[in-house]
């Protein structure tokens, strides 16, 4: 949601900046942003506490980010061509869900003002960051998320009784603009549309077909054992392991005029 939907991955950037100037810091860069997009606030911390070296405590930390975010939050605004994508997958037909890392208070503050775009999102497949169903430790890069929010799309198929199949992981489209969130939705044995903040896509450059293949971040057998993938939770896998160049993730550098003929879908 945060870079992809909407422009709150600025806002974060902003806040951050305003609290490391205070102490004399430089800006974040973006070779430590990057590792903190998309995965969950206490390991986010983590890695920014130990960059940072600020002499605050987490709570103290914490307090000057929240008096921020909730200054800035509210002005956050949809990205170009998110709107009308959107849009186009409802009227046709296609099933959404909302996976995200942002926690309940925080996404109130982001989206309460955008509610006809968020209301294309049913409340019972929007899967957020303290979703009780997600295990402590397993936010992106691992495919828990991902795999939640499928599992609410088939519920609700379920529920209306109309005899429809349920729906597979290699027929979903995760959309993402983090690194973390890439890997994590192949991972799921999904298909990946990536759209990088400028500043990611240059931090990234040449390295554009691994973070596709889900590739960056967790290489080593050890991680691949621990972050686990649908497989390991007992669905059908056939996008993972993943191979670099293997067709199943693409790269955009907007929104914008989405390739729907790509994947078979009509739009009015």
């Amino acid at each position: 949601m945060d870079g992809l939907l909407i422009d709150s991955e600025d806002i974060y950037t902003l806040v951050t900046n305003t609290i490391l100037h205070e102490y004399g810091k430089p800006d974040l860069p973006w070779s430590i942003k990057a590792q903190l997009q998309g995965r969950p606030g206490p390991e986010a911390y983590a890695l920014f506490a130990s960059w940072a070296q600020l002499p605050l405590s987490k709570d103290e930390y914490y307090a000057k980010q929240s008096e921020l975010q909730r200054q800035h939050f509210p002005s956050s605004q949809p990205l170009p061509g998110v709107p009308t994508l959107l849009s186009n997958l409802s009227e046709a037909g296609i099933q959404l869900a909302l996976a995200t890392s942002s926690h309940s208070a925080n996404y109130t503050l982001k989206t309460s003002h955008l509610s006809s775009l968020f209301s294309l999102f049913s409340n019972s497949q929007r899967v957020l960051g303290d979703d009780p169903r997600i295990k402590a430790g397993r936010g992106k890069p691992a495919p828990d998320i991902y795999l939640l929010a499928l599992q609410t799309i088939n519920a609700t198929l379920e529920a209306k009784g109309s005899g429809e199949r349920e729906i597979r992981p290699e027929e979903c489209l995760v959309f993402e603009d983090s690194v973390p969130g890439i890997e994590a939705g192949r991972r799921a044995g999904m298909r990946v549309v990536w759209c990088p903040h400028p500043g990611l896509r240059t931090e990234f450059s040449g390295r554009e077909e691994k973070v596709l293949a889900g590739r960056c971040e967790g290489e080593s057998r050890e991680e691949d054992e621990e972050l686990g993938s649908a497989e390991g939770l007992g669905s059908r896998l056939r996008g993972w392991p993943s191979e670099v160049g293997d067709g199943w993730g693409v790269q955009l550098d907007s929104l914008d005029n989405f390739p729907y003929e790509r994947y078979e879908i009509v739009v009015k």
